[in-house]
């Protein structure tokens, strides 16, 4: 599975919110940013803290698709 936070960064645009604007008033680091940036997974808690900091949902910021095992399981 993978993840996708488009929706987020496209969400951010249209509120006209930073990155780092949203990083502070949610509380998160760095890191989290960073990581969320290489569209890598974050904690349920991290999640939570974005979408009450923007007031949405959470399928308003992060995407899941299906990836197919290519070693032939």
């Amino acid at each position: 599975m993978s993840v996708s936070y488009n929706k987020l960064w496209k969400l951010l645009i249209d509120k006209g919110i930073t990155k780092t604007e949203m990083r502070k008033k949610a509380g998160l680091s760095t890191s989290v940013l960073a990581k969320m940036g290489k569209n890598e997974t974050v904690s349920m808690d991290t999640l939570a803290k974005i979408t009450l900091t923007l007031n949405c949902g959470i399928d308003d910021i992060v995407e899941f698709t299906a990836t197919q095992n290519t070693e032939g399981e």
